[in-house]
């Protein structure tokens, strides 16, 4: 089967070091528009987080005593969460599994996540970011406004965390985070059972604690209860913009999904069977992510269960991956998805401030799946990246004498069978994180009740995908996101694999030999113009289309995503 063959390295759950303990099943991340200047690898940063325009000039730092204090305690927080990160990657790539050293480990994350909630609720960061906007808005009066950009963006993100951190009442901070441990180890067992029914109740309280943290935060502003799910996920992005770019692809994907399903062109799997010893997939593969750029020595790459990445700070980003001996497409396609998490956490501006941590988290998947969709699945990658994999895998027992065009046609591949939404191809994931989207909108819209999610679940699998359901386990309790309240979540898979398209799109007009330079392993520029795009601005933006409507000229744009898949599977099926 070409599931067992084709897992998917994209699609894995990227996310914070606070959410890395619940998301630890498939990826990680870590992290809470004046770009800086750039060099082949490494870029030089600035620690300062506003820039004058004319030289000499004050910040707000120094004229403001109230915004100097209030810097010091915002990068102590940053401070406190990197060194729960630490904690968080040891835990799960190098400590002792044993239930005590667990517990222990548990005790030290609890007391670090008590101090940090402490610090990040004290009443005088509200007294300071009170008094630091009054002063900024003397110093705009008197004529200065336009050289504290980086100030005023800094402001309002960190007053806008502040009254959403405050707005929450310790007893509902507390029964979420019960919550969360109840109806995880629920779903795990329903999961294992193939029983919805018995984590129904613990479903449905998820959902309605979510919608009660979601109104508070929402306060007097006039967006849905889910608009306000996905701003904690996608800021700027609300579900009626959602609804309109996944439409698009869905009208356009599913019929060609069916024309390419009855093609009778199938690329051979071979060139993804046999045995690949592990050490030559962690060698080909450290070859390969460090030649796209990521720079270890500002990171490190080691092996865990589950593939992610996490950032301790800009000059600390560590990506974690894994292998198989019976396939090496995986180990290496998460590798690179991982390597381009990293890439943007080691090119952000080193503040150590929220300003300069990621936009979204549709930002970075676009990160990783250029990376891996746009460069490590494409012809060029292969006509350069296939010497180093004869090398590694053409051994005495194994012949791994496959053309370029072999390999590029076999991680490609469609497996129309597939149930599982981490093991989908390319063409077919999009359909499943629609799904997902479709009936968690529904539900916290009052119009889905959640014991009516599984059939709603498999009719929707069965339009789309052309696929019955056999059971709830390779159903809807296959994602661990809903038993952790992340609902709003899913729908970043996919607005990222857009605007990656898009990225491509536009990095080609400006590189036209991007693909030439693939072929000859010369990818220094692509980084390069993908850290001015995208890397340095941190969230100096206030959503991901704002972003690209300043850096390339429009917002997020459904049809590069769609002409690109179209493109691809014409050509790879003969349709």
């Amino acid at each position: 089967m070409a599931s067992s063959l084709l897992k998917r390295a994209a699609g894995v759950l990227y996310c914070s070091a606070s959410l890395a303990a619940a998301f630890a099943p498939r990826r990680i991340l870590a992290s809470p528009a004046s770009p800086a200047k750039i060099i082949s690898s490494r870029r030089t940063m600035t620690a300062t987080v506003s820039t004058p325009a004319a030289a000499g000039a004050p910040s707000l730092e120094e004229r403001s005593p109230a915004y100097a204090s209030l810097l010091d305690k915002l990068r102590t927080l940053t401070h406190l969460e990197h060194a729960s990160a630490v904690l968080n990657y040891d835990r799960q790539v190098f400590m002792p599994q044993s239930d005590r050293t667990s517990a222990t480990r548990g005790k030290q994350l609890a007391v670090l996540a008590t101090i940090a909630h402490e610090k990040s609720t004290d009443p005088e960061i509200g007294q300071l970011l009170e008094q630091a906007a009054k002063d900024l808005e003397g110093i705009c009066g008197e004529g200065g406004g336009e050289t504290l950009a980086d100030a005023k963006r800094i402001l309002e993100l960190e007053s806008k965390a502040y009254k959403k951190r405050m707005c929450i009442p310790t007893e509902l901070a507390a029964r979420k985070a019960a919550l969360e441990a109840s109806a995880n180890h629920a779903w795990a067992k329903a999961r294992a059972d193939n029983d919805f029914a018995s984590f129904a109740p613990a479903l449905k309280d998820c959902f309605d604690t979510a919608a009660e943290i979601a109104a508070l935060q929402r306060g007097e502003n006039d967006i849905s209860l889910y608009s306000q799910m996905l701003d904690e996920f996608e800021m700027g992005m609300p579900a009626e913009r959602i609804d309109a770019l996944f439409q698009e692809v869905q009208s356009a994907l599913v019929p060609f999904i069916a024309k390419i399903r009855a093609s009778e062109t199938k690329p051979s799997l071979a060139p993804l069977k046999g045995k690949f010893p592990i050490d030559a997939q962690k060698k080909a593969s450290r070859t390969i992510v460090n030649s796209l750029g990521f720079d270890e020595d500002y990171g490190r790459i080691d092996v865990s269960v589950h593939p992610f990445t996490m950032s301790l700070s800009s000059a600390d980003v560590r990506i974690t991956s894994r292998f198989s001996e019976e396939e090496w497409f995986q180990g290496l396609m998460g590798t690179i998805h991982e390597g381009g998490h990293a890439m943007y956490e080691q090119n952000l501006q080193a503040s150590d401030l929220s300003l300069d941590s990621a936009l979204s988290m549709g930002v970075h998947e676009s990160q990783s799946l250029f990376w891996e969709r746009h460069v490590g699945k494409s012809r060029a990658f292969f006509q350069w990246a296939q010497p180093i994999l004869k090398e590694a895998f053409d051994t005495d027992g194994q012949d791994f004498s496959y053309s370029a065009e072999d390999l590029y046609a076999a991680v490609n591949a469609v497996d129309f069978d597939n149930l599982i939404r981490v093991e989908a191809d390319e063409l077919t994931y999009p359909l499943h994180v629609i799904l997902r989207y479709n009936i968690e909108r529904d539900v916290v819209a009052g119009t889905l009740d959640v014991a009516d999610i599984p059939a709603r679940w498999n009719q929707e699998m069965k339009e789309g995908l052309g696929i019955d359901v056999p059971d709830d386990t390779r159903g809807c309790l296959q994602d661990i996101h809903w038993s952790c309240l992340a609902i709003g979540y899913f729908p970043t898979y996919l607005i990222g694999a857009m605007m990656a398209a898009q990225l491509n799109h536009y990095c080609q007009k400006d590189i036209p030999d991007m693909y030439e330079k693939i072929e000859r392993g010369e990818f220094a520029e692509i980084k390069e113009w993908l850290t001015k795009k995208v890397h340095v601005h941190g969230k100096r933006y206030k959503s991901l289309d704002d972003l690209l409507q300043d850096q390339v000229g429009e917002p997020l744009n459904a049809s590069y995503f769609i002409a690109n898949l179209k493109e691809k599977y014409s050509d790879l099926y003969k349709v």
